[in-house]
């Protein structure tokens, strides 16, 4: 590992190439069918058996199973096997599973590759079996040339500080915050508002059991008070992250009667819970703009006002209302292609709040398909017991709204469930179903390197195997600032991300992956064209023997490799992917022939 006070001259790795004392097991997988289909998993296996530096080629039904991992344990450790490939599904599914699989036969996990034959060959090419057995072969052999080159690396050990930093003070963060002290972890959150709580703060009755938001909010806040492990700081906002994982120094700006106090504290984990914005609807769009038009926050600050006297818009009584969903949701290319998720669930309970003031106001439902999902569906029953009337149009026939001469508004739409007849609704209120958009990413883009998807939100890694988790170690983001969610979904988020945060930070220290960028100081000319290619600023300049040379803090680095390729004198490698190792991939991969005969 390269430190800042004594880079380690690093040997060439094209000196290790073309080893024969390397013993290697490769494991083609069938993956029941998904792989053996489409591709010859046995001729694949007879093609790899002799390849130098390979005693074992098996081909396993399912890799994955137990007997399979005891049967590679049981290769291991008799065959004494010192590299293990494994041809099987994406790597994001079961790379940790053989890696514990090296783990358990004292081989060193780093000297294990998976090979993804499924999503990039057997899936990509079913119709042509030959070529696809071809292609595997291929894939296969490139494998166990990077295998044969992989050197035993051990994880980056790193002191953790007991601290988490929330930021966002909603009913996501403050939920975090009290998990967080709940597990003997500090916890300071930061909000940008004036007040905690968010959104749901604001809310009265919630679905699907009528909860006050705001009373909700309000017990988190006292729960909060009780805890001496969390601190909260409001009108404030993060401005600065340096350090590496574990022991992130964090700059926060308190905005104060005018002017700005800044402090810093140290955090081992930060866990992003900033939420979500309103769409707002442009002048026109559905009759926005017209009196009576109205999103649906609006509408539910009305309804959540507790009329006694009945529901009323400008002094004029309420006795019809139409709900146009799907408004700044599920649009076309280059608009919010994203279902919002929650705002069929919410128009459908505010509608059953408003019979509850007054049973007598009709109500119409114009939608696209209803997504009340889960129990949510039997508000959607409610509401049509309780006399809410369904319509349904096309995709591309949406509804038109437009003020009448004599007051009040026509909505105009297509029912697909009446034979596809043109209606025209006279109402007293459009509300239009508006669902989530993300807030501006780009301040906490730029201070914590986190990713953004298309649709604007941030990015974890995976959504069902790493749910919370980012590309920045020890940097969590839950709820809605990932993506549209329900409130009890946003808070089983942040929950999952307290358990990560403790599973980082309670033992003190955690382990970071060895696969980072290091530089070679003899090659090195100090030109600093890869420090700023860097997108998390672990290259920096130092003195070695007398002149300057590129530094890679290995903790801070994330193997990105975007470094490798800027610098003219090859002096920066990414360990577990060296120019050597990928050189002899690439060239057995070249090197394959098509079989002169078909496979069958």
């Amino acid at each position: 590992m390269t430190t800042p006070d004594s880079p380690e001259p690093v040997a060439d790795a094209s000196a290790t190439s073309g080893t024969p004392e390397r013993r290697i097991g490769v494991y083609i997988c069938h993956c029941g069918g998904n792989i053996s289909d489409y591709v010859d998993v046995e001729a694949v296996r007879e093609a790899l058996k002799d390849e130098p530096g390979v005693v074992v080629s098996e081909s396993p039904v399912f890799a994955c199973s137990d007997g399979t991992q005891h049967d590679m344990i049981d290769d291991i450790r008799g065959r004494n096997l010192d590299g293990l490939v494994v041809a099987s599904c994406s790597p994001k599914l079961h790379q940790v599973t053989f890696r514990n699989v090296a783990k358990r036969a004292d081989l060193n996990q780093y000297a294990y590759t998976q090979v993804n034959v499924r999503e990039q060959d057997s899936w990509a090419h079913p119709h042509d079996r030959s070529g696809a057995t071809e292609k595997a072969i291929g894939l296969v052999r490139a494998g166990v040339a990077k295998t044969r080159l992989s050197d035993p690396l051990e994880p980056l050990v790193v002191r953790t500080v007991s601290r988490a930093l929330v930021v966002g003070g909603g009913i996501t963060g403050l939920r975090a915050a009290i998990g967080l002290a709940d597990v003997g972890i500090q916890a300071v959150v930061v909000e940008r508002a004036a007040t905690l709580g968010g959104w749901v703060g604001t809310f009265g009755a919630t679905f699907p059991d009528d909860a006050s938001g705001a009373e909700e909010v309000a017990g988190l806040v006292e729960e909060i008070r009780k805890r001496r492990d969390i601190t909260t700081y409001t009108g404030a906002e993060l401005t600065g992250k340096s350090g590496s994982f574990g022991n992130y120094t964090v700059e926060l700006t308190l905005h104060r009667d005018g002017s700005d106090k800044v402090l810093s504290l140290e955090v081992g984990s930060i866990i992003v819970a900033t939420g979500f914005d309103a769409y707002s609807p442009d002048d026109g769009e559905f009759g926005y703009g017209i009196d009576g038009v109205v999103t649906l926050p609006e509408f539910k600050a009305m309804v959540d006002a507790g009329p006694s006297g009945g529901l009323t818009w400008r002094g004029r009584q309420v006795r019809s209302i139409a709900y146009v969903y799907c408004v700044g949701s599920r649009q076309e290319a280059g608009g919010n292609e994203y279902c919002s998720k929650y705002c069929c669930t919410a128009t459908i309970h505010a509608s059953l709040q408003v019979g509850t003031v007054d049973p007598s106001i009709r109500q119409y439902h114009l939608y696209r398909d209803i997504r009340a999902y889960g129990r949510n569906e039997l508000l959607y029953n409610a509401s049509r017991e309780a006399g809410s009337t369904y319509v349904k149009f096309a995709d591309d026939q949406p509804p038109s709204v437009a003020a009448l001469p004599t007051g009040g508004l026509a909505v105009t739409v297509t029912d697909l469930l009446t034979e596809s007849r043109e209606l025209t609704i006279g109402v007293d209120l459009v509300v239009l179903v508006t669902g989530m958009v993300p807030r501006d990413p780009s301040r906490l883009v730029e201070v914590l390197k986190l990713p953004v998807g298309s649709d604007g939100f941030f990015n974890e890694i995976h959504p069902k195997l790493r749910p919370v988790e980012t590309v920045v170690d020890g940097v969590m983001i839950a709820g809605c600032c990932q993506s549209p969610r329900t409130v009890g979904e946003s808070v089983s988020a942040g929950l999952a991300a307290v358990a990560q945060s403790a599973a980082l930070l309670k033992k003190g220290f955690a382990e970071l992956e060895p696969l980072v960028a290091r530089v070679n100081p003899e090659k090195c000319t100090g030109s600093g064209e890869c420090l700023s290619s860097c997108p998390y600023d672990a290259i920096t300049s130092i003195e070695w023997e007398g002149r300057s040379i590129a530094s890679v803090d290995p903790a801070t680095c994330k193997g990105c490799g975007g470094c490798v390729p800027v610098c003219g004198r090859d002096a920066i490698d990414l360990l577990g992917y060296t120019d050597a190792q990928m050189r002899a991939a690439i060239e057995e991969m070249v090197a394959t022939e098509r079989p002169k005969e078909p496979v069958a």
